[in-house]
């Protein structure tokens, strides 16, 4: 029996796949669990016409995450923080104190986790900052740390 597959399901198939499995299998777990329904026209077609939706929410986030991207990279933030002799800091700036601040005053909202920074800010002067936007979309987002006065 040809099922379309509505949820990954472990060593058989990924959500959207049009595959043949045993009719009891098909009747007596992936249907009955809501994990797949029959592939006959009707739901291929919707299968089809969602997939299409999708190719078209995908391609419209890709084109936001591009226009991000660009604003991103010429954007500087600014963090202030208390600093030691050699331009060490007393502490270190986080990616959440960066999200909030580009939030703040740029209006802007990033979550911090989407920041690629490998670890905290802990010395005074500019820092590159990579922030993945989307699958191959990644901005470089300039933080410049100023001692406070």
């Amino acid at each position: 029996m040809k099922v379309i597959f509505l949820k990954d399901v472990k060593g058989k198939g990924k959500k959207g796949e049009v595959k043949n499995v045993a009719d009891g299998y098909a009747h007596n777990f992936l249907i009955k669990q809501g994990l797949a329904i029959e592939a006959n026209q009707a739901n291929t077609s919707t299968l089809s016409a969602q997939k299409k939706k999708e190719e078209k929410l995908a391609a419209q986030e890709l084109e936001e995450a591009k226009k991000l991207k660009e604003e991103l990279d010429k954007i500087t933030v600014e963090l202030t923080a208390k600093a030691g002799e050699g331009g060490r800091l007393f502490g270190s700036i986080t990616t959440k104190q960066i999200a909030e601040e580009l939030q703040k005053k740029h209006g802007i909202k990033i979550d911090k986790r989407k920041m690629e920074l490998e670890d905290a800010i802990r010395s005074l002067g500019h820092t590159k900052v990579p922030v993945k936007l989307y699958h191959d979309v990644v901005a470089s987002l300039t933080v410049s740390v100023k001692e406070v006065n």
